[in-house]
């Protein structure tokens, strides 16, 4: 990864990235959207290639790269940003993360390494055998 800026999002729900992916099919053949309260000030930056870390039950396991940024109203009219996002979920190497609220940005130095391709097909470890392994520093 370059040096781009990322995002990282706790995927409140979801069991793992299958799960995210089960329920990302509701947008059909097209881009997967997520709507957020706060518009990223850091846009440009974000657009330059970066991604959405997902973090499932504590661990970091998934991200999908940043399309683009719609403006979203509810009803209410509050405008909102829609993360347009690339359907492909990507594996990354288990990195066990705090709770948070909202988004956050990540550093691409920060950021974890994409699985190994050979590696990427494997099925996903229980997130909380995930984070135990990522604390020992064994994935």
């Amino acid at each position: 990864m370059s040096a781009q800026l990322h995002l990282m999002k706790l995927c409140v729900g979801a069991e793992g990235p299958e799960d995210l992916a089960h329920w990302q099919r509701r947008f059909g053949d097209g881009h997967a959207v997520h709507v957020t309260r706060m518009w990223p000030k850091r846009e440009e930056e974000l657009l330059a290639g970066g991604s959405i870390f997902w973090v499932f039950k504590g661990v970091m396991l998934a991200r999908q790269r940043i399309v683009r940024l719609d403006e979203h109203r509810h009803d209410d009219g509050i405008r909102r940003c829609a993360l347009i996002l690339d359907r492909d979920l990507i594996p990354v190497t288990a990195v066990p993360r705090r709770p948070f609220q909202g988004w956050r940005y990540l550093d691409a130095k920060d950021a974890p390494a994409d699985m190994p391709r050979g590696r990427a097909g494997d099925a996903a470890l229980p997130p909380q055998m995930a984070a135990a392994l990522a604390e020992m520093g064994l994935v």
